[in-house]
């Protein structure tokens, strides 16, 4: 089979199937227009952007500003408000910045919580 089929969005099973124009799922019935769900993978990428505390657009690269001092599980310390952090990379999830902050390592943060600088 040459073409790859869309998950089931009810049940997430890999087992769907043509069944004329709609795709089924065997495992939990659902049934739903083949269309629509490359249409909605195509929305969905379109769809992705994150945000700054502002509302400003953040792309990889950039350098944010830390907004409110956040406790960090395992450190002795709190990173504070104003630190600067350069070269971010976003990610899919919860948080969603993925960096490295000087005399903390790795870090994962939100973007709620940060300003483009």
């Amino acid at each position: 089979m040459t073409d790859e089929l869309p998950a089931c969005p009810k049940c997430a099973s890999a087992f769907t199937y043509h069944d004329g124009s709609q795709l089924v799922c065997p495992e939990c019935g659902h049934e739903w227009s083949g269309a629509a769900a490359a249409a909605d993978a195509v929305e969905h990428d379109e769809a992705v952007t994150y945000k700054d505390a502002n509302g400003n657009v953040l792309v990889d690269g950039d350098t944010v500003t830390v907004i409110k001092d956040l406790k960090v599980k395992g450190a002795s310390s709190a990173l504070k408000s104003g630190t600067k952090v350069k070269n971010i990379r976003l990610t899919d999830g919860d948080h969603n910045i993925d960096c490295w902050i000087e005399g903390f390592g790795a870090m994962k943060l939100k973007s709620e919580f940060v300003r483009k600088a």
